[in-house]
């Protein structure tokens, strides 16, 4: 587990965390974050972010803004 992340996102801020980054390269597809202590798995269809699990109820927007964040720090 790395480092707390920053995103703010309609003007609110958000600390989350990437698990496993050592294993993520330019052809990772799937993305285990921990979010206000909650774990949410990221899955990239083509080049749309979604979660794997639908339990969470996560604004579209912000999942795919999660994921470009991580694809940014990580140069995926």
């Amino acid at each position: 587990m790395g480092l707390p992340l920053r995103i703010t996102f309609n003007d609110q801020d958000y600390v989350y965390q990437i698990m496993n980054s050592n294993l993520i390269n330019k052809h990772t597809t799937e993305l285990e974050l921990i979010l206000n202590g909650e774990t949410l798995h990221l899955v990239k269809e083509n080049t749309v972010w979604r979660l794997r699990e639908t339990g969470h109820l996560l604004d579209p927007e912000f999942v795919q803004a999660l994921g470009r964040s991580v694809s940014l720090r990580m140069r995926m």
